[in-house]
């Protein structure tokens, strides 16, 4: 059995070392190398090969790539790297690292070709100048298979045991047990569903009740599908915290059940949660734990295998022991770990670490999407960017001349935009070119300015620099799955923003790349509004996993004589509360009560405490703090008696387990529909342009969501019993109550 690895990956492996060193000299843009290569291969002769393919074997290696260039005329091998600055300040790690992949093409072209020696050159092309520096040298194909062999020496122990690692960990899982003695309800025919979806690498859409172990049934079948269909990696993408750990303990559970499964499971964790030093800089110069980064880096690595669950208190324990970075110890064992477990921007976000080794390593993965009714408005924010006027001149305030140069024409342009902009919220049809331009414009000058001066960046400019670069970045495939809106706050002020409302085209080629995608939730209906705004593939499966529980557990009353619309509101207080006291001392233990907005909250909450002073209760705060979240959450006891106000979509709506007499019932005083504002009225437009549902799409099905989600908190278990009381008049229509689960058993019930 043979080891696959690119030129690039082998490289990094054996050849980088010194310092990890992010100082502040960005690189071109993907589409700007892009560009960059095309003019540096435009100007070679007629006879010149680009991507040239090569590969060959060192052992139980098997080494591929693709050169940049291949001129016969001069049998001459090039490299091709796009940079701003001064090439000068480069740091020297990074041209040992170039000069190893050349090598290794020469070498690979060499053995391909028959050739005894072979002209290299490293090709650095100037973006902002246009210009190429050129470095070249000679090697003999006998040198240059030395230096072929050195690299693999260093890598080949590692692929071994790699390989063996990837044998022992799929003969066990080919004989894979379920954990437990048996499956709950529903839960096998979820998990049934996944294995379905791997072995016909299709994509699923999985809505599963609470309570049936969806973590277990879904990391499950892909694991003991592995085997089979030679799955490299399984991500496990969740919307929050909670989500993680439950997968984490999913997989210990897993790795545990029977004979012990040699399964390497990685928890990834955002950068400014992993980092030791916030206060540094990411260079040797700065940071202890980047100084001679790369010389440690493969005594941790190694160490770092040995512990099956690198979770973030393990992975920091790790990298702490060998002085090194934690998160970026976490990037490296990306690519060695069999699950790895992150936030779904690791692998959906337009910059995705997860998605990009996907691709470099040809990786098939298989891709398990939590909570994914989430996924909706989460990619809408990945794929939008906004630009504010404020922001502008705070970021002029402290340039320097050149930079505030190029900042004041993108101030004139956006003054001749804001002409033009008569309303308080406008769309406009089209993006403004020459603001565009100017903007661009911008971001080339601040970058070739960092890379000229690197060092740290003013707070505002550097805000400012990355919005702008994210916002030009969008606006290259700006298209009608987006809108451009200008929104004025103030006689001075106003905010530009690319707002997605269709993710879609983006999200669309990251499904295909992956072997199998699975996306599950309590709460997916109807399932054509997730397809259509995700982009999921015209094959893909619909599950409705059945509830493993029985309406008699669950009261759900709608009360039909109160009206919660915002006109009704404040003569809606009174009733809610005195409703919500009559049900506390029918039968008195924990509640949440759930509310549209702060402002309604606080209205029925006033009203609550005034109407019935014993009765206890707590709120959730407008801006709640990490420890105010836990406050509020322990108050949920089994002892505990009172009422919990919360805002729906909050918090608290989802994503919280309170079994038992932790919670028995939820007061659910809302539909929970978006804000009517401008921007939900052009979204509701564009829905009905491209969908034919304009309102469904934008006020109904997400508000509904949230409904369900919220009274979803109550039964957990098939032991709980509890009540639901949905509070108002239009849960009774028929378009509203066939969006609820199809377990409920509705009953009316007065104010």
């Amino acid at each position: 059995m043979s080891y696959v690895v690119a030129v690039r990956g082998l490289c990094e492996f054996g050849a980088k070392q010194g310092d990890l060193d992010l100082r502040f000299t960005p690189s071109p843009t993907a589409q700007e190398g892009i560009a960059g290569h095309s003019v540096v291969t435009g100007r070679r002769g007629p006879t010149y090969r680009t991507e040239v393919s090569v590969a060959g074997d060192y052992g139980p290696l098997h080494v591929r790539g693709r050169a940049d260039g291949y001129d016969p005329d001069q049998n001459l091998i090039e490299e091709i790297k796009t940079y701003r600055g001064d090439l000068a300040s480069m740091p020297d790690n990074h041209r040992h690292l170039h000069w190893a992949q050349v090598r290794v093409y020469g070498h690979l072209l060499c053995k391909q070709m028959d050739l005894q020696e072979v002209n290299l050159a490293l090709v650095y092309f100037d973006i902002g100048r246009q210009t190429e520096t050129v470095l070249r040298e000679t090697q003999s194909a006998e040198a240059l298979a030395l230096t072929f062999e050195q690299l693999c020496e260093r890598f080949v122990a590692w692929a071994q045991q790699e390989l063996a690692h990837r044998g022992a960990r799929d003969e066990a899982l080919a004989t894979l047990q379920f954990p437990y003695p048996d499956f709950r309800p529903g839960q096998r025919d979820l998990a049934e569903a996944i294995f379905k979806a791997n072995t016909s690498r299709r994509c699923v859409l999985a809505q599963a009740p609470t309570g049936i172990g969806k973590t277990v049934g879904t990391l499950f079948p892909v694991l003991k599908a592995a085997p089979q269909q030679k799955l490299d990696k399984v991500f496990y993408l969740a919307a929050k915290t909670p989500g993680r750990q439950l997968a984490l303990d999913a997989a210990d559970t897993i790795r545990r059940s029977g004979k012990a499964i040699p399964l390497r499971v990685l928890e990834l964790a955002a950068r400014d949660k992993a980092c030791e030093h916030p206060d540094k800089a990411c260079h040797g110069d700065s940071c202890p734990l980047a100084k001679g980064f790369y010389d440690r880096l493969p005594a941790a690595r190694s160490a770092a295998v040995q512990v099956q669950t690198l979770d973030r208190a393990a992975l920091r324990e790790v990298a702490l022991a060998h002085d090194v970075c934690p998160y970026y110890l976490g990037s490296e064992m990306a690519r060695w770990s069999d699950v790895i477990i992150g936030d779904y921007n690791y692998y959906f976000d337009l910059g995705g670490m997860l998605y990009g080794l996907t691709l470099a390593n040809q990786w098939k993965v298989s891709v398990l999407v939590d909570e994914a009714h989430n996924m909706v408005s989460r990619a809408r924010k990945m794929y939008s960017a906004e630009l504010d006027r404020a922001g502008l001149r705070a970021a002029r305030a402290t340039a320097p001349a050149l930079v505030k140069k190029s900042l004041d024409k993108v101030g004139r342009c956006w003054t001749e935009l804001d002409r033009g902009i008569g309303a308080p919220y406008q769309v406009l049809p089209e993006l403004p070119h020459k603001l565009l331009a100017a903007l661009q414009n911008a971001g080339s000058t601040i970058t070739d300015h960092l890379a000229e001066n690197p060092g740290p960046m003013d707070p505002a400019l550097q805000r400012f620099y990355f919005d702008a670069l994210h916002f030009a970045k969008l606006a290259e495939s700006f298209g009608s799955h987006s809108l451009f809106d200008v929104t004025r706050n103030d006689a001075r002020t106003t905010q530009l923003c690319i707002r997605n409302i269709v993710p879609a085209p983006f999200l669309k080629p990251r499904f295909g790349v992956a072997h199998s995608s699975a996306l599950f939730s309590a709460t997916l209906s109807p399932w054509h509004y997730y397809s259509d705004l995700l982009g999921l593939p015209s094959d893909t499966a619909w599950v409705d996993v059945a509830s493993p529980f029985e309406a008699k557990q669950l009261e759900v009353h709608v009360v039909t004589q109160i009206s919660t619309r915002f006109q009704h509101r404040a003569r809606s207080a009174a009733p809610i509360a005195d409703l919500m006291a009559r049900q506390y001392n029918a039968a008195p233990g924990n509640y949440l009560a759930f509310f549209s907005s702060f402002d309604y909250l606080e209205q029925v909450a006033s009203g609550f405490a005034q109407r019935h002073p014993g009765m206890p209760m707590w709120q959730q705060p407008r801006r709640m703090q990490e420890d105010e979240r836990a406050q509020f959450l322990g108050r949920f006891t089994l002892e505990s008696r009172g009422i919990g106000f919360a805002v729906l979509g909050g918090s608290f709506g989802e994503g919280i387990d309170l079994p038992g007499a932790r919670l028995i019932g939820a007061f659910i005083a809302t539909l929970g529909l978006p804000q009517m504002n401008a921007v939900n009225d052009q979204l509701r437009q564009r829905m009905q342009e491209m969908f034919g549902a304009g309102y469904d799409y934008t006020y109904l099905y997400p508000g509904m969501q949230k409904v369900v989600q919220a009274a979803g908190r109550v039964i957990r278990t098939q032991q709980d019993e509890g009540v639901v009381y949905l509070i108002d008049d239009r849960f009774a229509q028929p378009e509203i109550s066939e969006l609820l689960p199809g377990w409920w058993q509705l009953t009316g019930s007065g104010s």
